[in-house]
């Protein structure tokens, strides 16, 4: 290779240099984001690309754009920072879990949760009545009773209206329901977002529509809810998403994508590797070869614990945003 091949490559590579810094208890969130895009290496460039592309996606007027999420992380205070992303009106959709509406609602309804430690010995947990998650404990008490009960009186008001409903549509009218400025539930019913659950019987409000089904007679309607999210899919102009975490919730907003070839705007919020092939742990550029992101697509993925990590992100966005 000539000297002068290696000359052009080098001036094509390095272009920025790294920056060094301090912290100080005066600095501000959005100084503290701009030094971790100074500092770049490791995640902390990452952190800092992804609040640009996430500021970059909310405006975009032309782009529809998704909120993914699995429930672990609505057992935590970053429910809240949920709620919030819904309320603002930066999302037109929601794509979750069963587990993310069953602490919504455990926790709407009065259901404290603990802060705990992961060395807590599950024996002594189980025989004093609390569930552990992680360092998060819930009281026995306040999680599946309240949610049955929950969903049991909803069900029951639904079923002398329809016997059929959508997934999307019970999720509204449990969102009226609930009086929390930090339910998802509620922000989603306030600003008439749809939340979309495909494996809605994974969990305690999914059961609870299994076990009254007889008495009751109310069916879900699992395939309006596809129709809706394809409608929302094939009609938008450019496609965004911010998928946090991996499983079905992060899938089916992918593989929906597909029917637009792919996401414009993706952001990954992950602890999942890719070593061993699976979905959680993919990159967006593998799904690229699939056709769930477009290749020009504007693309990031963020390492780390998303309750540190999407605070950062929606930080950073939020100071890009008000600089406009």
């Amino acid at each position: 290779m000539s000297g002068d091949i290696i000359e052009d490559l080098k001036r094509l590579v390095l272009k920025e240099p790294i920056v060094d810094y301090e912290v100080s208890p005066d600095m501000s969130i959005c100084d503290f984001i701009e030094r971790l895009g100074g500092a770049h290496g490791f995640m902390a460039g990452h952190v800092y690309v992804a609040s640009r592309v996430l500021a970059e996606m909310i405006m975009d007027g032309d782009a529809t754009r998704i909120l993914s999420f699995t429930g672990n992380i609505v057992s935590t205070g970053l429910r809240g920072v949920l709620a919030q992303l819904v309320r603002s009106g930066w999302f037109n959709a929601v794509i979750t879990t069963c587990g993310a509406l069953d602490h919504d609602i455990a926790r709407s309804t009065g259901g404290e949760y603990y802060k705990g430690d992961w060395s807590y010995d599950d024996s002594m947990l189980r025989s004093t009545g609390i569930h552990r998650l992680g360092n998060v404990l819930i009281p026995i008490e306040k999680y599946g009773l309240q949610v049955e009960k929950f969903t049991r009186n909803l069900l029951e008001d639904l079923a002398k209206i329809s016997k059929k409903w959508s997934v999307s549509d019970l999720l509204l009218e449990a969102g009226r329901r609930i009086s929390d400025k930090y339910s998802i539930l509620n922000a989603a019913y306030e600003r008439r977002v749809p939340i979309f659950v495909p494996g809605v019987y994974d969990g305690a409000i999914g059961s609870q529509i299994v076990f009254n089904h007889h008495a009751l007679g109310l069916e879900l309607d699992l395939i309006r809810d596809e129709k809706k999210i394809i409608e929302l899919v094939v009609s938008s102009r450019r496609l965004g998403a911010l998928i946090i975490g991996g499983g079905i919730s992060k899938h089916h907003t992918i593989w929906w994508a597909q029917l637009r070839e792919g996401l414009d705007y993706a952001i990954y919020l992950t602890t999942a590797v890719e070593y061993d092939g699976s979905l959680s742990g993919a990159h967006p550029r593998e799904a690229i070869s699939w056709g769930k992101i477009k290749p020009s697509a504007k693309s990031v993925v963020v390492y780390g614990d998303a309750t540190i990590t999407l605070p950062l992100v929606v930080a950073g966005a939020l100071c890009v945003l008000g600089r406009k």
